[in-house]
């Protein structure tokens, strides 16, 4: 405080001072909104993951329910919101040279593709595994 005529004056910001404030707490603001910003699409991303594994473990668990499955591919598209999901599963004969010579044979390759548009580009999402046939013979 600084005394003017033996009176005390009131201790007061410039407008210089409030105009640097101002600034500095918009810059703040600015980059504190940009990580708003790129958590939400992080959480859009991991959600959509999600729903894309959950899909491919619920077709993986469907054809592994058929027991020993038919060599086939199928398809199909599951809308979730405002996220299309395409599926496709194949079951194919599986072949390795390292199980030929342990004789091991009847093996299916069971695959489950998952795809989704995010952003400007695609994600994808690749499930497998292999069954044997548990048939007596």
């Amino acid at each position: 405080m600084r005394l003017l005529d033996n009176r005390i004056a009131p201790a007061a910001f410039t407008f210089v001072e409030v105009l640097a404030a101002l600034a500095v707490v918009s810059i703040s603001l600015l980059g504190l909104l940009r990580l708003h910003l790129i958590s939400i699409r992080m959480a859009d991303s991991a959600q959509a993951t999600s729903k894309a594994v959950f899909l491919a473990r619920e077709r993986m668990a469907e054809t592994l329910a058929l027991g020993y499955p038919e060599i086939s591919v199928n398809t199909g598209i599951v809308e979730n919101d405002t996220l299309d999901l395409q599926w496709r599963t194949e079951v194919s004969d599986f072949e390795s040279p390292e199980l030929v010579d342990a004789d091991v044979a009847g093996l299916r390759r069971i695959s489950v593709d998952v795809a989704w548009k995010q952003g400007v580009g695609r994600k994808h999402l690749q499930m497998s595994t292999c069954v044997a046939d548990r048939r007596l013979r």
